[in-house]
């Protein structure tokens, strides 16, 4: 992923400190240059007085040198006591941005007895500034930049800006219609585009099956993702045709979303799918998620879209895994099933030897083992996850966001899966139930909470933190 390109204001207010102020602006960057996913726009000597902003001329050269590098967050922090105006003056033309602001501790006394800094005071003026203009920002407290807790909050606010940067403007393709049955993966377009500038870019199945012939002008292509996966999976169960398939598919699925700049795809994956094509395309989907194009099932378009927020929030490093809330453990107390059919990234199983391709378990009672070939099936790995679903009611987006514990089971279960153990699964399922959100879900290794809960509010969406 590019790195994110945040504005830092060093405010500064006279008659206070200069040499202080100059030593705190050298301070911070220090810490920021040593963050590799962000780039650091600031105003240098030459630009304003020792590099900080200070007055309305200022802070217009700062507005410039903002514009014109095309920043994607905004960092105020006080070096001294800071002026408020110039620094709101900046803030004001960026507000539309995730906005941090933060003060400087103060250092010791001078000879004469004096203060150098007071910015534990002039924090105030700016986060009062920033209230009653309703710009919504977050605080990284008052420290000294070194501190870990401080470079800790620094970390999620660049996290933040990947989300919003990515999730504005985001383009999610569709292929094929929703199951019938499901009115659980019903999306309002209309909101989609007012409030994210989101576009929907539909495809049809014929569409998308006439590139996938692994026999056709793709062959070679085709070929080289059939050699990964006989590199990456056991296929002892499915025959070289199915491979082709599956592999085919894939290709195609990768070619449209980068024709057509996705980041996310919903895919009809039953039973048109079975029906027409003769796979499951469980396992293609999950290799697209974890080469960046977040894949969801069954045409769940706000699915694909928290699933393409769980991935900014981890800055491309991580898959997260499509998944139903499935059942509570039969014995364990505060435990349930995270689960699909068998469409997790490969690079979440918790032992990569025992990924295996197979018929898909449901279906394949249905339709026929044949037609239904293509599953991943493994047990994901363990470690802290975060679940999140986006939602929409009336045109009013919230966010479902709750961390667990993915835990290690001696047994072999049918599709992509995980034990969860969380702090009160009753809690949490009556959030489910009395706010409205859906048996779909993503759920993503590592503690995102604070960075997607930050990015929330930003976006128009309302938290719904369990």
């Amino acid at each position: 992923m590019e790195k994110i390109r945040i504005g830092f204001v060093p405010a500064h207010r006279e008659p206070f400190d200069e040499e202080w102020a100059a030593h705190m602006r050298k301070r911070c960057l220090d810490v920021f240059y040593d963050f590799p996913e962000m780039d650091i726009v600031v105003p240098d000597e030459e630009l304003t007085i020792g590099g900080c902003i200070r007055d309305d001329d200022e802070a217009e050269k700062v507005i410039q040198l903002f514009s014109e590098n095309g920043i994607d967050g905004l960092v105020i922090g006080t070096m001294t006591f800071g002026d408020e105006v110039s620094a709101l003056a900046v803030a004001t033309v960026f507000q539309e941005l995730p906005i941090m602001l933060f003060g400087t501790k103060e250092g010791e006394f001078t000879d004469e007895g004096g203060r150098r800094s007071d910015s534990f005071c002039g924090t105030l003026s700016i986060s009062s500034g920033l209230h009653r203009r309703q710009i919504p920002f977050t605080f990284g407290g008052l420290v000294f930049p070194e501190e870990e807790e401080f470079q800790s909050r620094l970390g999620n606010f660049i996290k933040t800006c990947y989300i919003c940067k990515g999730f504005i403007g985001a383009r999610v393709g569709i292929v094929g219609p929703r199951p019938e049955r499901f009115e659980t993966c019903i999306f309002n377009e209309d909101e989609m585009m007012r409030q994210f500038q989101q576009r929907i870019v539909p495809a049809s199945l014929p569409d998308i099956m006439k590139i996938a012939d692994p026999k056709g002008e793709n062959e070679n292509a085709i070929q080289v993702l059939m050699n990964e996966m006989k590199n990456q999976a056991n296929l002892s169960e499915i025959s070289d045709e199915v491979l082709g398939k599956i592999a085919g598919l894939e290709y195609s699925l990768a070619r449209f979303a980068g024709e057509k700049k996705l980041s996310a795809i919903g895919v009809q994956c039953w039973t048109a799918m079975q029906e027409v094509y003769g796979i499951s395309p469980c396992y293609a989907m999950g290799r697209l998620t974890d080469k960046g194009i977040m894949t969801s099932c069954e045409v769940d378009v706000y699915g694909a879209l928290t699933m393409l927020i769980q991935y900014l929030a981890s800055m491309g490093k991580v898959a997260p895994h499509f998944i139903d809330w499935t059942i509570k453990h039969q014995e364990e107390q505060d435990t349930f099933l995270g689960w699909h059919c068998g469409n997790a990234p490969p690079s979440l199983a918790c032992d990569p030897e025992q990924v295996k391709i197979r018929y898909q378990s449901v279906l394949g009672v249905s339709l026929g083992v044949d037609r239904s070939q293509g599953t991943a099936e493994f047990q994901l790995k363990e470690g802290t996850v975060t679940f999140c679903r986006l939602q929409e009611q009336n045109g009013d987006f919230k966010m479902l966001i709750t961390t667990g514990e993915s835990v290690h089971a001696d047994q072999d279960l049918r599709g992509s899966w995980s034990w969860i153990k969380v702090e009160d699964l009753d809690d949490l399922y009556s959030t489910l139930i009395y706010e409205g959100f859906v048996h779909h879900a993503s759920m993503i290794h590592g503690d995102y909470l604070e960075p997607i809960a930050d990015a929330c509010m930003y976006l128009g969406i309302e938290p719904v933190i369990v």
